[in-house]
């Protein structure tokens, strides 16, 4: 099975009324201020779209009305991050039938895995619907780790296409490509490692900060990939310091009131997350405006 994803793919916020009600009005129209920027591809319902405090017939209508307002103007991808290897596979099969292009599974929450526990759990989602699959290997956040090895192993399943890379070792990529050979593609799932991953054959970018500033993303990975590294590097060092809030436990706070300060909506999230606060939400506001201050000019012809 082949799925041709490429490029840069939103971890898409899920938006809230003040009531922590959904806001698709207010989902879809960032929806389609990243898709002018130029991305090439949706996540929906990734760690960023605060998947498990959505319930279960929210994530679906989340879905539902994205596939629909996009179009299929690019690929929509819906995460699968569920604490029971059933309940993953039901929400596979039901993310099917809302039409999405395919799937990004996490290993079960919660529970820690071992590897035989780890490959049986991708080899039955991946058998609960007919959508490629996306790997999401976080050992950071969710405490399993995909290595290379078990990679090899789950390589006879057609399905599983992609691996999201995000252990915070830019050193897997290349570990990947020397036990698996080119059997999957692989998408930087870590912000402040994409252009590195990109050099070491990385062929997309999932990322969060793109949410707030999806032109500079998309310049950012035209430039690299069309081999102009000194112009790549330039943006890369101006957008560093917002792409190291991706790393931390409060990546969803943090990025969304990214997103209200570029004026591309609200910064509410569902508790247990709470509104920044205090010195906190001073040092990441001053983080943000630093960078909006000194936004670079982007080259026309990354735009396209």
């Amino acid at each position: 099975m082949s799925s041709n994803w490429h490029g840069v793919y939103p971890a898409a916020i899920t938006h809230f009324h003040a009531d922590c009600s959904l806001d698709l009005e207010s989902t879809l129209k960032h929806i389609d201020a990243m898709l002018d920027a130029g991305i090439h591809g949706l996540i929906m319902l990734g760690t960023v779209g605060e998947n498990c405090s959505l319930e279960y017939a929210e994530k679906l209508e989340v879905l539902k009305a994205t596939v629909e307002h996009v179009g299929g103007r690019v690929p929509v991808l819906s995460g699968v991050a569920e604490y029971t290897t059933q309940l993953a596979c039901r929400f596979a099969a039901d993310a099917q039938d809302c039409g999405v292009d395919g799937l990004m599974v996490l290993p079960a929450m919660v529970y820690k895995s071992d590897p035989r526990e780890t490959i049986a759990h991708f080899r039955e989602v991946a058998g609960a619907s007919d959508l490629p699959i996306m790997v999401y290997n976080n050992p950071v956040s969710y405490g399993v780790d995909i290595s290379p090895e078990m990679f090899r192993d789950l390589g006879d399943e057609p399905k599983l296409t992609t691996i999201k890379e995000s252990s915070e070792d830019v050193r897997r990529v290349t570990d990947i490509k020397n036990v698996c050979g080119d059997r999957y593609d692989i998408f930087c799932g870590v912000d402040d490692l994409a252009l590195e991953s990109v050099l070491l054959g990385a062929v997309g970018w999932v990322s969060g900060l793109v949410n707030a500033f999806p032109a500079e993303n998309a310049a950012l990975w035209h430039l690299a990939t069309s081999g102009q590294w000194e112009e790549a590097r330039s943006i890369y060092r101006w957008y560093t310091p917002l792409l190291h809030l991706d790393t931390d436990v409060k990546l969803v706070q943090y990025i969304k009131l990214a997103v209200a300060e570029c004026g591309l909506g609200s910064e509410l999230t569902r508790p247990p997350r709470l509104t920044l606060v205090g010195e906190e939400r001073e040092r990441v506001t001053k983080i943000i405006r630093d960078a909006l201050e000194t936004r670079p000019t982007l080259p026309q012809l990354a735009k396209v």
